[in-house]
């Protein structure tokens, strides 16, 4: 583990002195590169520091007791001692989790789509609610949202919503919540009181570069049309909507957010991109697959992952088995617990397999 910290503290020395260098400062690419590179190294680089200090402070303690020559300092040496075999071992599984090998999508930032499920129009309220769920969470971490398509339900909420995040560590953060979420609760129309069950399906695709996947628009068909819902008058009157169809493909996407059709067509465009990527991003997470069985999938948007039961007031993941008794403030977008637990459960895995461990 040494060895990999030493070889950690050259790099960030060289680091540290690319990006004060004037030709990399004019580089925009590459100085945001750079900078993301020393922000990780840095983090490594002073546990490390705490690392040495820590050793440093048992050895010295050590020595001291087996001199045993001064009384008062001794004590102190004995509280220093127990410090630090206190703090070593808690800090070398710090120190093995940063190590852990980083997904390379795990910083790009994400389309997540939302899509009610069964459920009629408790679910579209559902979905509707998740959205606000993860805008909430969204905006608690300082990331910036914008709404791509929506097609809203007919009594609330959305039947699909598409919005693009943008932000530090997106994809990384928001990736295991993928697949089928489920609600249990009484709905606004149901007048004995029974408690139905409705789903939706959450997306989450990290958002592809053009050199990520290549997208000849010489196989989109284009349509242009008049954008719905809310926007004000000129959003029924022009074709400002755009729709993109993928025809080697047939995948399919829009947008209407916009007034501008051309930033409609380029947001529709960046959709597009990112579902391509998926595609080629899912395959690699099924080879992956194949080679270890992971507890905590990313991805499957089939896998009814987690559960809010209203009557309860519960939230139960079903992959970790974590169950919280929080059901409002998960609704208010305080989904940290949730998302650290299953961050920890995927890194231990990956802690066991790597050479780390």
């Amino acid at each position: 583990m040494l060895d990999r910290l030493q070889y950690i503290k050259q790099r960030f020395d060289e680091v540290s002195d690319l990006v004060i260098q004037p030709d990399i400062i004019s580089d925009q690419k590459r100085y945001v590169q750079l900078n993301k590179e020393y922000k990780d190294l840095k983090a490594l680089v002073d546990k490390r520091d705490e690392y040495l200090i820590v050793t440093g402070n048992l050895k010295e303690a050590q020595e001291i007791i087996a001199d045993g020559s001064d009384p008062e300092m001794t004590d102190m040496a004995k509280m220093q001692l127990d410090e630090a075999k206190q703090r070593l071992p808690e800090l070398e599984d710090e120190i093995k989790f940063m190590l852990i090998p980083k997904d390379p999508e795990d910083a790009k930032n994400v389309m997540v789509e939302i899509r009610a499920g069964t459920g009629g129009d408790e679910a579209s309220i559902f979905a509707g609610d998740l959205f606000r769920m993860y805008t909430k969470y969204c905006e608690s971490k300082g990331w910036r949202t914008s709404v791509v398509d929506m097609n809203e339900g007919t009594s609330g909420g959305f039947k699909e919503v598409i919005f693009e995040v943008t932000g530090e560590d997106v994809y990384g953060t928001l990736k295991f919540e993928a697949g089928v979420h489920r609600v249990q609760r009484v709905p606004q129309t149901e007048t004995q009181g029974r408690v139905h069950t409705s789903a939706a399906t959450v997306m989450v695709l990290p958002e592809a570069e053009e050199f990520d996947v290549h997208l000849d628009m010489n196989e989109v068909r284009i349509d242009y049309f008049c954008s719905s819902g809310p926007g004000g008058q000129s959003v029924n009157t022009t074709k400002s909507a755009v729709r993109l169809t993928h025809l080697p493909t047939g995948l399919v996407a829009q947008c209407q957010d916009e007034k501008s059709q051309h930033k409609n067509k380029d947001k529709a465009t960046q959709v597009l991109r990112s579902r391509l990527y998926e595609m080629e991003l899912a395959k690699k997470q099924e080879e992956d697959a194949a080679k270890r069985s992971s507890q905590v999938s990313s991805g499957d948007r089939s896998a009814k992952i987690r559960t809010y039961n209203y009557p309860q007031g519960r939230v139960t993941d079903h992959r970790i088995g974590l169950t919280l008794y929080d059901l409002d403030g998960v609704m208010n977008g305080n989904i940290t617990k949730v998302v650290e637990e299953l961050q920890l459960v995927n890194n231990t895995e990956k802690l066991k397999e790597s050479e780390v461990y």
